[in-house]
């Protein structure tokens, strides 16, 4: 469909892409990864026909279409919502103006036995046929459809686009491009402003219905659910593997570990050949092997190895102050808005120390539950704030707050407190203001940047609750993972309020789920159904079904029970086995590489970092294996 051949672009001396090669196919669904500043935005834009590259050339398909969903873009507010998802058909309708056009002349001709009028006929029958293939008698119906999937209600179908946010109107372009139906889909981080329902159904669209996908995205559950091949941009060249996020991952650091040998290994040899030149350069005898070390130097390749971000870099929260053992309780508590119940009989109680997300669609009243703990807004019932708690919060307009008139380093240098201030720069770095970003006026920053800056110094204020609202929108994965940590270590109190599945993995003790008017408190991974019917999928980061509750039965008989122990047991002692075999494997492995001749066998190094993954691969299993033994047992 689209074949990109040894495309460069250069912006001054530094090339931003090189020598880049590769085909797109049908049905391939693309994850483009890399750093930020890596050229992946731009590789989308030069693959839409957008922007030019500096060498190489895009051979596309004749009459293949593309949709393109950029980060930004400007929108015409001169329709309403379903006039403006309408236009996505502006093809369907141009063939509806001309089937009505043939109608018209097949009605008034009466030359019906000649060629000329069997000819008119059969070309109405065709474009007849083409309309019906295109949807067009449904597509009243296809926009419905995809809107709703996408978070409009009905009511708002014509409502002027005006009165939507820019997040909303973004949503609005999407729904035109999954209604056009193209060839080739290219978004550039499509989740970005959307919610969990909306994610959802845009993962089952994407598999379903999407015909091949280009995508960028931070959202790694989401990637990881939708996309079969991953291209990563490293080093201004790119990594083509056919294989998902995940395991890309795995197969990158096998690889950068295999560069890492071969660097060194050349390095080593590099050394002993200079010294060899050095020693040696006025001895006639030997001369000629002196000239085949120095040939030999300027005809070797430089290893080069892929680069890595600061996502290593461990970052805590300041110690802080004890607060209450139970520092937030709900009871009963409600809130509307004149006519509209936004929310009622909440009942909630957050222990110290426990990190918990708000979940579930836009409009359902995670923030409105945060603004009421805040103490922003009225509510009905009862809302206890322990004794001792100081409130850190992050929202998007947290970042509207910041002083425009100093740097991005002074912005954190002042709030910054003991050894931290001699890390500013390695901070910065791992959120994306390394080198001369740092020195950047905030006024200058965009809102994305803002938020980065302002989520950093939450990091570094001294608080026992953080309450963040959506705090991964503008992060990368590194800076995620950065962040991530630092929360899984703090020692105080965390509500959470994302849709970002694998962020919250591992984060989170438990989930409160709004939805219907109401709040559900369920464990995370969510194991059972949102009442409502919207959700219809994992929220884990896995796309399969969940069982209903009438399927379940009203649960497993006692003799069930008893199999599935008794299964259990059996997968912790088979996961005990590997464990220890593989340790006595890699115990061996490790002796002989302790002599001499192992520590020259470079297949006995391979051989230990491959065992080396089996055994983690096999801790992992013994560990869910134990903790899926254990919530039987008890």
């Amino acid at each position: 469909m689209v074949s990109i051949d040894n495309l460069s672009v250069e912006f001054g001396a530094q090339p931003l892409l090189q020598d880049v090669s590769f085909v797109v196919s049908p049905k391939d669904r693309i994850a483009l990864v890399g750093k930020n500043g890596a050229g992946k935005s731009t590789l989308l834009k030069i693959i839409a026909g957008e922007q030019l590259p500096t060498r190489g050339t895009v051979a596309r398909q004749r009459d293949i279409t593309i949709g393109y969903l950029p980060q930004v873009m400007v929108l015409a507010d001169e329709r309403t919502l379903m006039e403006e998802a309408e236009t996505a058909f502006a093809h369907v309708k141009e063939l509806e103006e001309r089937i009505a056009r043939l109608q018209q002349e097949v009605a008034e001709r009466t030359d019906y036995e000649t060629d000329d009028y069997m000819s008119l006929v059969e070309r109405l029958t065709h474009e007849q046929d083409r309309y019906d293939m295109m949807g067009g008698q449904n597509r009243v119906a296809e926009i419905e459809r995809t809107l709703t999937g996408l978070g409009f209600r009905r009511d708002d179908l014509h409502r002027p686009t005006s009165e939507f946010s820019g997040g909303w109107r973004m949503r609005i372009e999407l729904a035109k491009l999954l209604l056009q139906k193209p060839d080739l889909l290219l978004l550039d981080e499509p989740t970005n402003h959307l919610d969990i329902g909306s994610i959802l159904w845009l993962e089952q669209f994407i598999l379903q219905r999407a015909n091949a996908v280009i995508l960028v995205s931070h959202d790694r559950a989401f990637i990881n659910n939708v996309t079969t091949r991953t291209i990563e941009i490293s080093c201004s060249r790119i990594n083509d593997y056919r294989v998902k996020y995940d395991d890309y991952v795995k197969l990158r650091e096998e690889r950068r570990a295999t560069q890492i040998r071969a660097y060194e290994n050349q390095q080593r040899e590099i050394a002993e050949a200079r010294d060899f030149i050095e020693r040696f350069r006025y001895k006639p005898t030997k001369s000629n092997q002196v000239q085949s070390r120095i040939k030999m130097l300027e005809k070797m390749v430089p290893v080069e190895i892929d680069e890595i971000d600061n996502a290593h870099l461990h970052l805590r929260f300041p110690p802080c102050q004890r607060s209450g053992d139970w520092p937030v309780i709900c009871e009963d508590v409600a809130k509307s808005y004149g006519a509209h119940q936004v929310f009622s009989g909440v009942n909630l109680s957050i222990r110290r120390g426990e990190k918990v997300a708000f979940m579930g669609n836009n409009g359902e009243g995670k923030t409105t539950l945060v603004k009421c703990i805040m103490g922003e807004i009225p509510f009905e019932g009862n809302l206890k704030i322990a004794q001792g708690v100081q409130i850190g919060y992050f929202a998007q307009n947290q970042a509207q707050l910041l002083d425009g008139s100093i740097t991005v380093y002074d912005t954190i240098d002042r709030v910054a407190r003991g050894d931290v201030r001699t890390k500013i720069r390695d901070i910065l770095g791992a959120f994306m203001f390394g080198g001369e970003a740092s020195d950047k006026f905030v006024r200058v920053l965009s809102g994305g940047e803002r938020s980065r800056l302002a989520m950093i110094r939450l990091l570094l204020e001294p608080v026992n609750l953080l309450i963040l609202d959506e705090p991964t929108n503008h992060l990368d994965m590194a800076s995620k993972d950065v962040l991530k940590h630092a929360i899984q270590q703090f020692d105080g109190t965390a509500i959470i309020v994302s849709h970002d599945r694998d962020f919250l993995a591992g984060l989170v003790d438990k989930t409160y789920v709004f939805a219907d008017g109401g709040v559900k408190e369920q464990t995370f991974p969510l194991t059972s159904p949102v009442e409502g019917g919207e959700w219809s999928h994992r929220l884990d980061g896995h796309s399969s079904p969940l069982p209903s509750r009438e399927a379940s039965g009203g649960g497993p008989s006692w003799k069930d029970r008893q199999r599935q122990l008794r299964r259990a047991e059996k997968a912790v002692s088979d996961c005990e086995a590997d464990v220890e075999r593989l340790e006595q494997e890699l115990s061996d492995v490790e002796a002989r590489l302790s002599t001499p001749e192992g520590a020259a066998d470079a297949a006995l190094f391979t051989r230990h970092a491959s065992v080396k993954k089996e055994l983690d691969e096999a801790m992992e299993r013994w560990e869910q294996a134990s903790e899926a033994l254990s919530e039987l047992q008890n």
